[in-house]
């Protein structure tokens, strides 16, 4: 089976790019289930019910988020009935949302976590310990588990990939916003991708208006961030298991741009 997953969706050039392309990747690819990080959605910063809802129209199963989670407070609205949304699992007990859900594709049911580095990013609890708990709980269900690593540094990232490595599916990385090169599989049978990369604007810097960042790395002056306009790009990363086992089989990245066309 395939898990076919859409990185860090920013904004309205974001939401276009699932709009045009999830359906030509379904048909291409044929995934099983479709995951998508919306948590820089809504204007770059949080998501809204009706784009969490679009994700699922668009013919996502799950949809995960990251340290933006609560930037649109709308979210406190419908985050506890929205069964197939998933924020970071290690926030402290008692924050609305769940960690964690699973997803049916005939009689295989998968697990999708979503976990929270703390290396550059707010205080956590830890996300290496809370993987253990959920594993456990999940495990008893299904041995397909696949796991949204949100964190900054790459080295965090690659610490969670060995360290659950044989024990899920896959880890692949979203936060960071530029897709890394170096998927494979780890030698226990985990997918493992440092990050999955960034879908939206193509020539800003990690989304945003470039004049923008600019200014605040010439002046380190407080500026305002806004969704960058113009050209498009969709980042994704597709999974195959072994329909017994739940461990990986391969593992492709997948960048579509204007220096990167899709082919049908």
């Amino acid at each position: 089976m395939k898990i076919l997953f859409i990185g860090d969706v920013v904004g309205s050039p974001g939401r276009n790019m699932i709009k045009n392309y999830t359906a030509k990747l379904k048909k291409q690819y044929k995934p099983a289930i479709t995951i998508i990080n919306g948590e820089n959605a809504a204007s770059g910063k949080g998501i809204t019910e009706k784009i969490y809802k679009g994700f699922l129209d668009a013919g996502a199963q799950a949809v995960t988020l990251g340290n933006h989670t609560w930037d649109n407070r709308e979210i406190f609205e419908f985050i506890e009935g929205a069964k197939n949304l998933v924020r970071p699992a290690n926030y402290p007990p008692g924050v609305p949302g769940q960690g964690y859900t699973f997803v049916k594709y005939n009689d295989i049911e998968v697990a999708v976590i979503n976990l929270m580095g703390r290396t550059f990013l707010p205080a956590m609890d830890c996300p290496f310990q809370k993987a253990d708990e959920l594993i456990d709980i999940v495990s008893e269900r299904t041995p397909f588990i696949f796991v949204d690593f949100h964190a900054e540094a790459t080295s965090e990232k690659q610490a969670m990939g060995w360290y659950l490595d044989g024990r899920v599916s896959a880890v692949v990385g979203t936060h960071t916003h530029v897709q890394t090169s170096d998927e494979r599989i780890l030698p226990k049978g985990t997918a493992y991708l440092t990050d999955v990369g960034m879908t939206g604007p193509y020539d800003g810097i990690l989304g945003v208006e470039k004049e923008a960042v600019l200014h605040k790395f010439l002046t380190n002056l407080p500026v305002r961030f806004e969704v960058a306009e113009g050209r498009e790009q969709l980042s994704a990363v597709l999974v195959e298991l072994d329909s017994k086992t739940g461990k990986a089989k391969t593992i492709k990245r997948i960048l579509i741009n204007d220096d990167h066309p899709f082919y049908e």
